[in-house]
């Protein structure tokens, strides 16, 4: 059943644009049936002010709204005031109630309803204590009853954040492994509906991977490329060749403006899958204006802290871009702060494949690279560590000399080790 809501928003000094509460009310799945804004400070009782309070009541009458979506975070008395405006049957529903209601839609792995489940533990805990507050206040009968309920939430808290540390072992465990074997793991970063999906079905070797490899469980066989908010809710993983490396691609998903900090803290688990990658690409939407994608690149990297590899910098949908100078600056600028600095935007369509070969060669030089020297005797065994050598990373200058066999082969610095010490134990009996 489609609901019908009104779009609220304030701004203190300007305006307030309402693209982006309008889709992401949209992905919830809501019907937009009308639009208040206000300009002026923050009303601590109503967020709005009591008049534009009250128009907003009287049109969500007329509107029959089922709800109100408020284009800010309101405090558990903001709610619980304009709740009392509005008409019976009328919900609150604020900017962060409203992401975490899209991804509680869209969990489908154990680990997304987990932490989908632990955000909004998180954001139902201080409005819950309001409650009890004001009951203790009013010595409302049964209040006792309330403590109990906060009691079982903060149980519940703590029991989802132990599981969900299980979770992210299991998963370090994985890429552990994966790097064992050669893979590079890249992860893919960026704003909601910057087109990470679509890059990701470009950059992948196939459409689909064998799930049946039990060592690669967590590899999906369909990744979504639609245009929409939140699209992408799942990590999903893909095989890909990089200059020669064998690499697996993460897409995650896309982050968004006003996110609170709790919130945030709940995904720790995906947010550890890009923290921990070899690269990560940091995908910005070109059409979007300087001052948004500068915004937006801030957004992202300071939710995502420190990465443990480089920051590529892409400039996304090009082909639908007018002008790229000024965005491509602001995205250079921003990057540099943290992660990205001295890398300079790689412009690309995902859709198109232009400049993706670029991107492709950025991505080769960012990936942790050692090189060596391989020289053993030519026997079966040499074949065999050749082998191997394709397979695991880049192989050059492959030389016969009499009864000798050499290289040079570039990988990973782990892989480059274990090369090394294969080809010590070639030609041995």
């Amino acid at each position: 059943m489609i609901r019908q809501a009104i779009i609220a928003a304030r701004e203190t000094n300007e305006r307030p644009d309402t693209a982006e509460i309008r889709g992401l009310a949209e992905a919830a799945e809501y019907r937009i049936v009308g639009e208040i804004d206000q300009r002026r400070r923050e009303d601590p009782s109503y967020y709005f002010g009591r008049g534009k309070a009250e128009e907003l009541a009287a049109l969500a009458d007329r509107t029959e709204a089922d709800a109100v979506v408020v284009d800010g975070e309101l405090s558990p008395g903001q709610t619980a005031s304009l709740g009392e405006l509005l008409p019976d049957g009328v919900e609150v529903v604020d900017r962060h109630r409203l992401v975490l209601g899209i991804f509680a839609d869209r969990a489908g792995s154990r680990a997304a309803r987990l932490q989908v489940e632990l955000a909004q533990l998180r954001y139902w805990k201080p409005r819950l204590e309001a409650i009890v507050g004001q009951d203790a206040a009013a010595e409302v009968r049964y209040h006792n009853e309330n403590d109990r309920r906060v009691l079982d939430v903060e149980r519940r808290i703590e029991t989802l954040q132990r599981t969900l540390e299980d979770v992210s072992d299991a998963r370090s465990d994985r890429r552990e492994r994966r790097r064992s074997e050669g893979f590079d793991h890249v992860a893919l970063a960026g704003y909601t509906n910057a087109g990470k999906s679509t890059l990701l079905h470009r950059l992948a070797d196939e459409l689909s991977v064998d799930e049946r490899a039990p060592d690669h469980e967590d590899l999906t066989a369909t990744a979504s490329v639609e245009d929409q908010l939140f699209e992408t809710l799942e990590t999903t993983t893909r095989r890909a060749t990089v200059g020669g490396r064998r690499a697996l691609l993460t897409d995650t998903v896309g982050f968004v403006e006003g996110l609170p900090h709790d919130a945030v803290r709940s995904f720790e688990t995906t947010l550890r899958t890009i923290r921990d990658a070899d690269a990560t690409l940091l995908v910005v939407d070109a059409c979007d204006p300087p001052d948004a994608v500068a915004e937006k690149v801030a957004v992202t990297l300071s939710t995502l802290g420190e990465t443990s590899g480089p920051v590529v910098p892409v400039l996304n949908k090009v082909d639908a871009a007018a002008d790229l100078s000024a965005s491509r600056a602001a995205l250079r600028d921003a990057a540099s702060e943290r992660g990205g600095a001295g890398r300079d935007p790689i412009p690309a369509s995902a859709l198109t494949g232009e400049g993706v070969d670029d991107l492709r060669a950025a991505l080769r030089d960012a990936l942790p690279t050692a090189e060596t020297a391989i020289e053993v005797p030519n026997c079966s065994g040499a074949q065999a560590l050749l082998s191997w050598a394709y397979d695991s990373g880049r192989v050059s200058a492959v030389a016969y000399e009499g009864a000798r066999l050499s290289f040079r082969f570039a990988a990973r610095p782990d892989v480059v080790e274990k090369a090394e010490r294969k080809a010590a134990t070639v030609g041995e009996r």
